[in-house]
């Protein structure tokens, strides 16, 4: 029950005294603070004139109260962060919902747990909230703040006046916004951040006291917990993040290089579409300019390894090193996008995604998906019609392989979270437990959302990890989702939407479909673009790719709406935006960084290099040597890129980072380099035997009887796919220029080559 205990009476000062301003005691000021205060009340406007507004700053009511003033407060000093009280199971018998996402949960804990022992409101000062928090009683978390400070008083006065909640019928919060929205600065310079709440009834209020703030990259900009922004040392751009309550404004950064660069540079960049246009204006606002371009020789083997995922042969290097045609780089890229490869590559980096576990889903149904997903990128398949046939698919897992994401998480939730992550870049995932930490989504939204797939039936097959016969997807006449907290029934909602009460002749996954795939939905079109752009560019606009909220602000918004904008009214064909991506001179770029783009990572003002996927890695190393591999369930001389199912035995493909597929939700791979992976490519045994076959490539050429200078060539060929400097041709022909040992000299430069970054990065 709660407990209003009346403030103690303070007595008005001696009337005979004289009151200067600058001379007014403590007990004086409590008096006049009263009769403000009342007069407000009785007359429901301040004592100084009916006809003048509040100021902003205050709050309508007179009395502090929990949710308006107490709870963000909480938010701001870490109480109810995950590491604190707001994990799980809270913290030494003291819990909090997590960033304050339930008010009456976080209430009665504070309020109304244990008899009410944490507050004392006779004697504020005494109440184990304040005595904790200001460190004058034990407190694992030390100490939050100064006893007397503005915080302190604050909850004092809250805990004084009886702990009063904020009224029902009290305006809302509309909004929160940070002002300026938007804010540029040269190194070392700092502005004040305020959070501003708007309220239903119009008014504005100044939160910035009990706001919490946060920087995405600190290396760029930091920001005090009062919400000094200070500009880093380092250009580039961020967002800082004001969260009061539920509600987040983000506010963008950007420190410009120092040095002013004359506009007629950049209006001489080439510009062969609007990706560069759009790239270059980026650049401008930040004072950097682009890398050169590359050589042909890179160009040549990045467009083979981001299209199809493959070196390429020595004798089409050599073509295309040969080739004067001005467009023949153009002419490359058309033909890698109809060679058979490009759907064996763009399918197993979706069965990364979608990744059907054989334990849960069975031999014969996850192979019958992956041949669907290989249909469906060899015919070019429109992305609309993709996820549509995944999202609304029914019938057998072993005759249609869309359904068996279904089979492979029969769970509401599960597939709720999975498709929600994969198909609009939204993770709904926290908000399973609590409001999402980062963003607007709630436990509404999220059970909303998995309540579309709650009349998804299965029939037949067995349960997991038994799970080898058929099954047959199909839909329920009724279902639901039970809400986590609540435990009520939950009828479909689509985000940002409104609740649906679907009749029974109505299929819930066609609606969302529908929904999902509309030219008006916010995240369909541009988490795909982003998804290619990350495969291409080496990482994202948005980085993670999958992962579009206000709090992870895209790079260079204009671009990411563009590439979506053209991906959808291009029918949302995959290869056009791939073609419109590779054929832009922001993919030629060299790596090499300059003095205009060091500190970049995130602007494309070079291009990002990173390691070779597993199977591309794997499939590179036996197309330079000339060897094979064999895998489990497979015909001899497969490639690792058509394999169908991780559970095909390889050290090689583990190493370099093939996914575990009983990870939820499925996210994209990691392309860090390890130790381990340094140290297998040096010391493994199958490795060594590879390069030490009779008839592998070393060999080979070791037996020939060619010059010297044309091995070497050759090699450097095979591994780099470009020719070898004068230097290179020196060091490695003193390798091969004994006849007597030039294998054992073959078999060292091929070791020495493929151990080195320029063979497993895509440069």
């Amino acid at each position: 029950m709660e407990r209003r205990l009346a403030r103690p009476a303070i007595p008005p000062p001696n009337p005979s005294s004289t009151i200067s301003p600058l001379m007014v005691d403590a007990r004086t000021r409590q008096w006049l603070l009263l009769v403000l205060v009342g007069t407000w009340v009785l007359t429901g406007t301040w004592a100084h004139g009916a006809d003048e507004q509040a100021p902003a700053s205050f709050p309508e009511a007179p009395t502090v109260t929990f949710e308006a003033d107490v709870q963000p407060l909480l938010t701001r000093l870490g109480c109810n962060s995950g590491p604190c009280h707001g994990k799980s199971r809270g913290q030494n018998g003291f819990a909090l919902s997590l960033l304050a996402f339930d008010q009456d949960f976080d209430y009665a804990a504070i309020v109304q747990e244990g008899r009410g022992r944490r507050i004392f409101p006779s004697a504020p000062d005494q109440s184990l909230l304040l005595q904790k928090a200001s460190g004058k009683a034990p407190h694992g978390g030390g100490k939050r703040l100064e006893a007397g400070s503005p915080h302190y008083q604050l909850i004092r006065s809250w805990i004084e006046s009886g702990a009063p909640r904020t009224p029902a019928d009290a305006p809302t919060i509309v909004r929160v916004v940070v002002e300026p929205a938007t804010q540029q600065l040269a190194a070392g310079e700092s502005v004040q951040l305020r959070a501003i709440a708007e309220y239903t009834d119009g008014r504005r209020r100044d939160v910035t006291d009990s706001a919490a703030f946060q920087s995405n990259d600190r290396t760029v900009a930091t920001v005090s917990d009062d919400g000094l922004l200070k500009a880093g040392a380092l250009s580039g751009e961020t967002a800082v993040m004001a969260r009061y309550l539920s509600h987040i404004a983000v506010c963008t950064v950007t420190i410009p290089l120092p040095g002013k660069i004359p506009d007629e540079q950049y209006a001489q960049l080439p510009r062969h579409n609007q990706v560069d246009e759009l790239v270059w204006q980026k650049l401008k606002t930040l004072g950097m300019l682009p890398a050169e371009r590359v050589d042909d020789a890179k160009f040549h083997r990045r467009a083979y390894l981001r299209a199809i995922g493959r070196l390429p042969s020595v004798d089409e290097t050599r073509a295309f090193l040969a080739d004067t045609g001005a467009d023949k780089r153009v002419r490359l890229i058309d033909q890698l996008l109809d060679r058979p490869e490009y759907g064996d590559f763009w399918a197993n980096k979706w069965t990364d995604l979608l990744r059907p576990n054989p334990y849960r889903a069975g031999i014969k149904a996850v192979w019958n998906m992956d041949a669907w997903l290989r249909e469906a990128f060899r015919t070019n398949k429109p992305y609309d019609e993709f996820v549509r046939e995944l999202v609304t698919a029914q019938g057998s897992t072993w005759k249609n392989g869309a359904t068996v994401m279904f089979r492979d998480r029969p769970s509401p939730v599960e597939i709720g979270s999975s498709v929600s992550q994969l198909f609009l870049g939204v993770r709904l995932e926290c908000a399973k437990c609590h409001h999402h930490p980062f963003e607007i989504w709630s436990q509404d939204d999220f059970y909303g959302f998995a309540s579309f797939f709650a009349r998804v039936g299965h029939q037949g097959g067995l349960s997991p990890p038994i799970s080898g016969t058929e099954e047959v997807i199909y839909t329920l006449p009724k279902g639901q989702v039970t809400h986590g907290r609540t435990g009520a029934g939950v009828d479909p909602k689509t985000l940002n939407g409104e609740t649906l009460a679907l009749s029974a002749d109505e299929e819930p996954r066609e609606i969302l479909a529908e929904w999902m795939t509309s030219d008006k939905n916010p995240w369909f079109a541009k988490v795909m673009a982003n998804r290619v752009w990350g495969e291409l560019m080496g990482v994202g606009i948005v980085d993670p790719v999958d992962d579009l909220r206000a709090t992870n602000p895209a790079s260079n918004d204009p671009l990411l709406n563009f590439l979506a904008e053209d991906f959808r009214s291009h029918g949302y064909n995959v290869k056009h935006l791939i073609r419109t991506i590779m054929t832009s001179h922001v993919f030629e770029l060299s790596t090499v960084p300059t003095e205009r783009n060091a500190s970049d990572l995130r602007n494309f003002s070079r291009y990002y290099r990173q390691r070779m996927r597993a199977e591309v890695l794997l499939d590179g190393v036996n197309d330079v040597l000339g060897t094979t591999d064999d895998f489990g369930a497979m015909p001899p001389e497969s490639r690792a890129m058509q394999l169908w199912t991780h559970r095909s035995s390889s050290l090689f493909l583990d190493t370099f980072g093939r996914p575990d597929p009983n990870q939820d939700p499925p996210c994209e791979r990691t392309s860090d380099v390890t130790t381990p992976q340094i140290l297998h490519l040096m010391n493994s045994p199958t490795l060594n035997e590879k390069i030490s076959k009779d008839d592998a490539q070393p060999a080979k050429l070791a037996a020939s009887d060619r010059p010297v200078a044309e091995l070497v060539e050759e090699v450097f060929l095979r591994v780099y796919s470009r020719m070898p400097t004068n230097s290179e041709v020196a060091t490695a022909s003193e390798l091969l220029a004994d006849p007597k040992n030039r294998r054992a000299g073959m078999e060292d430069l091929f070791w020495a080559l493929l151990n080195t970054p320029e063979f497993y990065f895509v440069d």
